[in-house]
């Protein structure tokens, strides 16, 4: 059985996001996305209210759970017992840094694979950091985020 743990802070889950799930989960048996709880930075949503958005946004799909992970992400793949790591790459800047992730993840552990993904075309210029920008300053979110996470964010920012 095919496990890929989906790695990320989705601070919100964007429809980018979703479509690397869908995706995903039809590449691999079970798909985790593994929400990072990471105490340097201070996200707009809590670990809990990104749980809640993402358990929402992918409650039809059998083979796709949501956890929250801290630390080394090779250290949770390694507990999950996972050998695939997937991310999305949406320009030449994430990229350079995600390669330099993946190299540095093989050579800590050499058995976890990345397998990189590129977002479908309409999400291609999509991130978490314009969606919350855009909201901040009132802006149009159709077709960027689900209509739940949108309810979320405007309650965020009004």
């Amino acid at each position: 059985m095919k496990l890929a743990i989906y790695p990320g802070s989705f601070d919100p889950v964007t429809n980018g996001h979703l479509d690397l799930v869908e995706r995903g989960a039809k590449l691999f048996d079970r798909l985790i996305v593994a929400v990072l709880r990471n105490l340097e930075k201070e996200p707009l949503f809590s670990v809990t209210e990104r749980v809640e958005m993402l358990r929402e946004a992918t409650a039809g799909k059998s083979n796709v759970e949501v956890e929250v992970f801290d630390g080394l992400l090779v250290d949770y793949v390694r507990q999950r017992q996972a050998h695939v790591i997937l991310r999305g790459i949406r320009a030449i800047s994430d990229y350079e840094y995600e390669l330099q992730m993946a190299m540095m993840n093989r050579k800590i552990e050499p058995n976890i694979e990345t397998v990189f993904m590129m977002p479908a075309e309409p999400y291609s210029y999509l991130s978490a950091h314009v969606v919350r920008e855009i909201a901040k300053l009132g802006g149009p979110l159709d077709g960027l985020i689900p209509p739940a996470v949108e309810q979320r964010l405007r309650a965020k920012f009004s």
